[in-house]
């Protein structure tokens, strides 16, 4: 096989300061190039002030940086003119936003909110508790077989579904719906859609104006950014229509002693001081992104995923999750070694310099439809190369000798 090899490794410190770390967690949280450390560590020092705060030029300077974080991150996930992005902690934060402030007043008994069974718990959990507080039905799609998820077996939208909300990618199984084709339909019967593209945007193009959903949410901290910043993208009527889920400073435009009076967006829902950082950081990811060329991030995702994929495969014992011929470009291979716990393949690796996660991924009900309790994830970002994969591989036959050796 050609030798993949990364050309942004040296982008970041912690792999440079270690040398024999063999980082493949990507899904759980990306590593920081040092263009975004230093876009942070600037926002925090020379450029630093009250956002809207402030007439004076620091607090100038720190609006100024902040909103244009705003523009730089909207353009990234593909947003044009009639758009609007709402900066929040975390993409779990953006779903809740919507769930409650949007969808909940528009639910009622007969009403349909749907979801895969492939959904992190941040995008099941929130519709849940939406259709139980209001007689709605939660409408779980299932898995096609014991092995992955056939949207061209989705039902027919009807007029009694409100909401529609999907991974673009999952974090388990790595495959991407069909969100586009999902939005057609949707629209055509009123039905709204969120997509939750916490997975997808650190290596492949979003295009929101293009995918036709109605919100969609990310993190910063899983597309290279910092931890404690998320967004949220929507359309500006639909946006207009949230009832806030913080109120308090700058949200706000008379507060009285009767009902008070929102400001308009953004502000109506950035309560609090906001979080110019996070914002910048998150800024400074997309700009690296684009700088590194996200097809050519795509691409080498790519080849990455289908060369674990296949080696993991070769192992007798192991079982790597996913439809049987998946689309390898998404950056995560999840499987499982016979007679072995997910926490010992993960722990064993661990001291082996390969860093993966282990658990059921917060994704509960699809550990369930898979008839497992967890499993054992990689996941790669354009800092990993073939070394990683390799060492992957030989932990895990290592693995498989100790527990093979074992009376």
């Amino acid at each position: 096989m050609t030798e993949i090899n990364s050309l942004w490794r040296g982008d970041f410190p912690q792999l440079r300061a270690d040398t024999a770390l063999h980082y493949l967690d990507s899904a759980a949280t990306a590593l920081k190039p040092d263009a975004v450390l230093e876009a942070c560590t600037r926002a925090m020092g020379r450029e630093y002030g009250p956002i809207h705060r402030g007439l004076y030029p620091a607090a100038e300077r720190a609006t100024d940086a902040y909103e244009d974080a705003r523009g730089t991150v909207s353009a990234f996930l593909g947003a044009g003119v009639d758009d609007l992005l709402i900066f929040t902690r975390s993409a779990t934060e953006s779903i809740n936003v919507v769930a409650t402030g949007w969808l909940e007043p528009r639910l009622a008994p007969g009403d349909e909110v749907w979801v895969s069974v492939m959904e992190h718990h941040a995008n099941y959990l929130p519709w849940q508790r939406a259709c139980a507080r209001t007689g709605a039905t939660l409408r779980v799609l299932p898995l096609s077989d014991a092995s992955g998820f056939d949207f061209e077996s989705m039902p027919t939208v009807t007029p009694a579904v409100k909401m529609i909300a999907l991974t673009a990618v999952s974090n388990v199984l790595g495959e991407a719906p069909p969100i586009a084709a999902v939005c057609e339909q949707a629209s055509a019967v009123g039905a709204a859609v969120l997509v939750d593209a916490a997975q997808s945007v650190g290596h492949q193009t979003t295009a929101f104006d293009a995918l036709g959903c109605d919100f969609l949410v990310a993190s910063g901290h899983k597309m290279l950014g910092p931890t404690g910043v998320g967004v949220l993208l929507g359309r500006r009527a639909a946006l207009e229509q949230i009832e806030p889920l913080l109120v308090g400073g700058g949200m706000v435009d008379q507060a009285t002693l009767a009902t008070p009076a929102w400001a308009a967006l953004p502000a109506r829902l950035e309560a609090g001081s906001p979080n110019l950082v996070g914002a910048v950081g998150m800024a400074a990811a997309a700009r690296y992104l684009e700088s590194a060329g996200r097809d050519a991030v795509a691409e080498h995702v790519a080849q990455l995923s289908a060369h674990a994929r296949s080696a993991l495969s070769a192992i007798d014992g192991v079982t790597v999750y996913g439809m049987a011929s998946p689309s390898s470009g998404h950056g995560i291979v999840s499987f499982n070694l016979d007679d072995v716990h997910p926490h010992d393949v993960g722990q064993i690796a661990g001291e082996q310099g390969v860093a993966i996660r282990a658990g059921h991924h917060c994704c509960q009900p699809l550990m369930q439809a898979l008839g497992v309790d967890a499993t054992a994830r990689a996941s790669f970002a354009l800092y990993n190369d073939t070394a990683d994969v390799d060492a992957l591989v030989a932990a895990v036959a290592s693995v498989k000798d100790l527990f093979g050796s074992m009376p």
